[in-house]
């Protein structure tokens, strides 16, 4: 896969002081039972390796994937939420837009059945008497 010698991007942080694994007690991996498999470990109390440490293929893979998929779950939160910030910023945007359109286009709609409904009014009763009932 990837080269330990290769030298990651700048805006990549990268670590400055290596950790060393405190030697667990000899008697540390009898008290459990056997069948029992070995407790997984914890990524937030993850310490680092030493350069020298060789990991196989496998164990790449596997720390490549639990890497992915933390980052792909903080990655996925955030872009929700920004997402869902900038589409609402542009839907009312777009409705602020749009508003005085609208007002205008209801006016002239309006404006035009009016004149026309008062057009056939008129033409319809001219000349005849009021229907007021004298």
């Amino acid at each position: 896969m990837a080269s330990t010698l290769r030298t990651p991007p700048r805006f990549v942080p990268t670590l400055t002081t290596v950790l060393e694994i405190p030697a667990e007690p000899a008697g540390a991996e009898t008290h459990g039972a056997a069948d029992t498999p070995p407790p997984r470990p914890d990524p937030a109390g993850a310490v680092a390796l030493p350069v020298a440490a060789q990991l196989s293929q496998a164990e790449i893979v596997s720390l490549e994937e639990q890497l992915l998929h933390r980052v792909l779950q903080r990655v996925d939160f955030s872009l929700e939420e920004r997402l869902s910030d900038a589409v609402s910023a542009a839907v009312q945007q777009q409705l602020d837009d749009m508003v005085p359109r609208l007002r205008g286009e209801i006016e002239a709609v309006l404006r035009a059945l009016v004149i026309e409904s008062m057009a056939a009014e008129l033409s319809e009763n001219t000349g005849s008497t009021p229907a007021s009932g004298v």
